[in-house]
C-alpha cells in the first residue's frame, strides 16, 4: 500500500486524548527545548565571562559558538543509546529520562563559576554541562516524533508532528523572550554580573516540571501491541536500521541539515547578526527575532497539516522556493528600517515554518520496530555535524563575506527543492505507513 493511498476503512479522527498527548508532549518539549537553546541567547555575554578577558572579539564568539556546537556534537551518543532502550523498552520511559537529564544540566550551568572565579575551569565545566544537554536533547527530540506519529492516526501524521515542531519552536520563542525581558530590566553589567543566570535556573525549574508532567502520557499503541504480540526487535536495533533501511538513512540526513540550517541560522544566530552586522541594539534584535520566532509556529504547524493533504513530494518543492525568496529578501534589506526588519522577519517565519514537515517524511522512513533507533541515528548524526559545524561556518565565512549566512541558506532551498522533487517520483517506495493502523492494518492483512 502506497503511503498516500488511504485503507479500506475511514481512518479514525483525533480524540480528546490524542490532542492531551499532544499537548503534554508539544508543552514537555518546549520546555527542554528553552533549556538547550537559551545559551545561544547570551552567546556575548558567556564569551566574555569564560574566557581570558585579553581574548579578541572574534576569536570569542568563534569559541563560544564553538560549545554551543559541543552539545550537538555529543547528540549522536546520547540520541543512540536513549533511542536503543526506547526501542526495546518503550518510548514513555526515554522521555521521562532525557527531560530531568536537561533540567539537571541546565542548573548546573546557572550555578557555575566563571573565568575569573577558577580560571581554565570554566570553560571545561561549560562545555561538560553542554554535553550533557545535548545527550538529553539527542533522545529528545527523535523520540517526540516517534511517540507522537505511534499515537494518532496515519492521515494526522503530519498534523501531529508539525504541531510538536511548534511546541519545540515555542521553547525558542520562551527564550527569546526572557532573553529580552532579561536585557530589558538589567543593564549591561548586572547582566554580566549575574543576570545572565536567572534564564538557566528558570530553565531548570521547567525541565523539572517537565519530568512530572509527562507521568500523564501514555505508552504509545504501537509498541505496546508490538510488545504485546513479541514482535519487538531482537538484534541490536541500529544494526538493523544500518543493513536494512540505507535509503531512509540518507533522506533523514538530508532533511535534517535542512531543518537545523533554517533553525539556527535564521533564529539562533540571527539576533547576534542583527547586533553586529546590521546596527540594531540587544533589546531590538532579541524583540525582532521573538516576532519572527512567533510565525515560525504558525509555519511549523501549518506545515504538518498541508503535508498530510498534498504529500511530502509536492510540499517540499513549493515551500523551498518560498524559503529561498523570504530568507534572502530578508538578509538583504532587514537594516533598511526596524518595521522592515519586522516585516520581513515574519514572512521569513512563515516560511522557515516549512521544516515542521520534515518528521513527517523520517517517521515513515522507517519501520516500528527501529523507527526511534533510525530516526535518532540519522538526525542526531547530521544534526551534530551541519547543526554543530553551521555556526562556525557561517562565522568564520562572515569576514570573507557579509552574507554569507544568506547565500548558505539559499543552498538549502535548492536541496529541500532537489529532495522535493524525488519524493514525487519515489515517495511511494520512501514512505510506509505510519499511525495506529499500521498494526491494525498488518493484522487484518496476515488474519
Amino acid at each position: 500500500m502506497s503511503p498516500t493511498t488511504p485503507p479500506a476503512a475511514a481512518p479514525r479522527r483525533l480524540t480528546s486524548q490524542d490532542f492531551r498527548t499532544l499537548g503534554l508532549s508539544a508543552l514537555g518539549g518546549a520546555l527542554e527545548f528553552y533549556d538547550f537553546i537559551i545559551f545561544v541567547f547570551f552567546a556575548t555575554v558567556i564569551g566574555h565571562l569564560f574566557f581570558p578577558p585579553d581574548m579578541p572579539d572574534w576569536l570569542v564568539t568563534i569559541q563560544t559558538f564553538g560549545i554551543f556546537a559541543a552539545g550537538y556534537l555529543v547528540r549522536p551518543l546520547g540520541g543512540i543509546i536513549l533511542a536503543h532502550f526506547g526501542d526495546r523498552f518503550g518510548r514513555k520511559r526515554v522521555f521521562a529520562f532525557s527531560i530531568l537529564l536537561m533540567a539537571l544540566s541546565t542548573l548546573g550551568m546557572a550555578a557555575m563559576p566563571t573565568y575569573a572565579s577558577i580560571g581554565v575551569g570554566a570553560p571545561i565545566l561549560l562545555i561538560l554541562m553542554r554535553m550533557l544537554q545535548g545527550a538529553a536533547i539527542g533522545g529528545e527530540v527523535p523520540g517526540a516524533w516517534t511517540f507522537v506519529a505511534e499515537h494518532v492516526p496515519f492521515r494526522r501524521v503530519g498534523f501531529a508532528c508539525g504541531f510538536l515542531c511548534s511546541g519545540l519552536t515555542l521553547g525558542i520563542l520562551l527564550g527569546s523572550f526572557i532573553a529580552t525581558i532579561i536585557n530589558s530590566i538589567y543593564t549591561p553589567e548586572d547582566v554580566a554580573a549575574y543576570a545572565w543566570r536567572i534564564p538557566f535556573f528558570i530553565g531548570g525549574i521547567f525541565g523539572l516540571v517537565a519530568v512530572y508532567l509527562r507521568r500523564w502520557l501514555q505508552e504509545t499503541p504501537i509498541f505496546a501491541e508490538m510488545k504485546r504480540s513479541r514482535s519487538l526487535v531482537t538484534e541490536l536495533p541500529l544494526k538493523a536500521v544500518l543493513r536494512d533501511h540505507p535509503r531512509g538513512v540518507v533522506i533523514s540526513m538530508l532533511l535534517t541539515w535542512i531543518l537545523s540550517a533554517g533553525i539556527v541560522i535564521t533564529t539562533l544566530m540571527t539576533a547576534t547578526f542583527l547586533q553586529k552586522l546590521y546596527g540594531y541594539t540587544a533589546q531590538q534584535s532579541l524583540a525582532a527575532t521573538s516576532f519572527g520566532t512567533l510565525f515560525l509556529i504558525f509555519g511549523t504547524a501549518a506545515a504538518g497539516a498541508i503535508i498530510d493533504r498534498i504529500g511530502s513530494g509536492r510540499f517540499f518543492t513549493a515551500a523551498s522556493i518560498f524559503f529561498g525568496a523570504a530568507t534572502f529578501a530578508f538578509y538583504t534589506y532587514a537594516a533598511v528600517s526596524l518595521t522592515m526588519l519586522f516585516v520581513l522577519y515574519a514572512v521569513m517565519g512563515l516560511a522557515v515554518g516549512m521544516v515542521g514537515a520534515v518528521p513527517y517524511v523520517m517517521v515513515r522512513a522507517f519501520p516500528a520496530r527501529v523507527r526511534f533507533t533510525g530516526l535518532s541515528f540519522s538526525y542526531n548524526v547530521s544534526y551534530a555535524i551541519f547543526g554543530g559545524l553551521t555556526p562556525l561556518a557561517v562565522a568564520s565565512l562572515l569576514p570573507i563575506n557579509p552574507m554569507a549566512h544568506a547565500y548558505y541558506l539559499l543552498l538549502i532551498a535548492a536541496l529541500a527543492f532537489i529532495l522535493g522533487l524525488y519524493l514525487m517520483a519515489k515517495g511511494d517506495s520512501v514512505e510506509s505507513e505510519v499511525g495506529i493502523e499500521e498494526f491494525t492494518e498488518r493484522l487484518a492483512t496476515s488474519s
